[in-house]
């Protein structure tokens, strides 16, 4: 093998100088840099990490930004500089790298920092002229081999729904989430967290109020219909996926009271999922997700409030109050607040019956419900119903839409499991036991392919 060792080549003749003839593969040596408009040395063997480094013209730098934001200083401009940049650990939308020109010079006419801040993006800038400056000549916002434009997880009772994958948790369990996803296809949860409903109060003299539903929140931008009862409750987002296990907890209904005492029953308990709570459902005249009913024996006693702790959308609702009767002022109890309603009042006399919990939130069952079918509806969280005092009362508080427990004459109905729906209130006729709230659910929906 022959070797010609020079300092420069150059063509004899015309504008066109020819390396090897037809078939030959012309090699470049490891550690060999090309120089000159267009040729760009990738520098894999220094990944940049530093808060602050300067480029060199030539040069491409793969920069890893999972710890910190980075901004790299480029060289002093002049025509033909080339100047290339990679996000190596698909980063840039958690921490950018800014790129700051040196001195006067621009970035696209402009005289001012340049911004990367999409996930696997890369960016190639050539130094043109003092008018334009640096000019970005090739951006690709994935440069990730085989990367995984859906969300891909396990967990729960696991559903398919067209293109989207829903995991349904009506208990505790474990959301591990293996792929996070991408802009390009979807990187986003949506949800459903309700917690456990408010345990009816017992009856051994006035009449307790109908126990709040369990907080229920709620995101799902891409659920159609764009109308349903639900619709208001709606987060604007859901949340970004991020790799990794997401412990479930599904709150349990409260305990109703058994009626001896004549007191209220006890809250439900809290649902979450992530950075998401859902506020167990009060109980008679108690503050929680939804508020409980305001108890008979006192006149307009208002219920206890809802969207306590207050979050937007409001996670739930008022408790309704009790009336203001005659001759007989503790028979009308308000009804517990719901999802998308607050409870109704007690009515006043002559007619007196005590108030029906109020609705909870409608959805399409496109999100999953317990094996309801894709494509039909469920409602979730309504209040549970006061009771009555027979035969002053002319009827008890029915329950909330959602699994709201009715009030009784007697003893009263649970909430409906995996619902959070609040418990109803026991009546005169006894001591009358109230019922359990029912407890709550978690649901996790995701696009997963196209």
């Amino acid at each position: 093998m022959s070797k010609i060792e020079v300092n420069e080549i150059d063509k004899q003749s015309g504008s066109t100088l020819t390396l090897g003839g037809s078939g030959t593969t012309v090699s470049i040596p490891s550690g060999a840099k090309l120089s000159g408009v267009g040729a760009v040395s990738w520098q894999t063997g220094s990944i940049k990490t530093a808060a602050t480094f300067t480029a060199v013209a030539g040069e491409g730098y793969f920069v890893d930004t999972s710890s910190n934001a980075i901004t790299v200083n480029l060289p002093a401009g002049s025509a033909g500089a080339i100047v290339a940049f990679a996000d190596y650990t698909r980063t840039f939308q958690n921490n950018a790298l800014t790129i700051s020109p040196n001195g006067s010079d621009k970035i696209g006419g402009v005289a001012e920092n340049a911004t990367l801040s999409t996930e696997g993006e890369a960016a190639t800038f050539i130094f043109v002229d003092a008018t334009e400056g640096w000019i970005n000549i090739q951006n690709a916002d994935q440069t990730k081999t085989g990367v995984v434009p859906y969300v891909a997880a396990t967990g729960g009772t696991e559903t398919e729904c067209g293109d989207f994958k829903i995991h349904t948790f009506t208990g505790p369990g474990t959301f591990t989430v293996t792929a996070a996803g991408s802009p390009l296809g979807n990187d986003r949860l949506e949800y459903i967290v309700v917690a456990g409903g408010g345990g009816g109060g017992g009856c051994s003299g006035n009449l307790k109020g109908g126990s709040g539903a369990g907080g229920f929140r709620f995101a799902s931008p891409s659920l159609a219909p764009l109308t349903y009862p639900g619709k208001p409750l709606a987060a604007p987002a859901g949340l970004l996926a991020s790799a990794g296990a997401f412990p479930i907890v599904v709150g349990a209904g409260g305990a109703s009271n058994p009626g001896s005492g004549g007191s209220g029953g006890n809250d439900g308990n809290p649902s979450t999922f992530s950075t998401i709570t859902s506020t167990g459902g009060g109980t008679s005249c108690g503050p929680g997700g939804s508020g409980g009913g305001g108890a008979g024996g006192t006149y307009n006693r208002p219920g206890g409030s809802g969207n306590t702790p207050p979050v937007t959308p409001s996670q739930g609702n008022n408790g309704g109050t009790s009336a203001t009767s005659t001759p007989q002022p503790d028979h009308a109890s308000g009804g517990g607040g719901g999802a998308i309603a607050v409870g109704t009042n007690g009515h006043s006399s002559p007619a007196t019956a005590s108030g029906s919990g109020g609705d909870g939130a409608g959805i399409p069952t496109a999100f999953g419900s317990n094996g309801v079918p894709c494509g039909s509806f469920r409602y979730y969280a309504g209040g549970g119903g006061g009771g009555a005092n027979p035969p002053v009362s002319t009827g008890n508080g029915g329950g909330g839409k959602g699994g709201g427990g009715p009030g009784a004459s007697g003893a009263a109905c649970a909430g409906t499991a995996n619902s959070g729906g609040g418990g109803g209130a026991g009546g005169s006729a006894g001591p009358s036991p109230g019922g359990n709230g029912g407890s709550g659910v978690v649901i996790i929906r995701y696009k997963f392919q196209n």
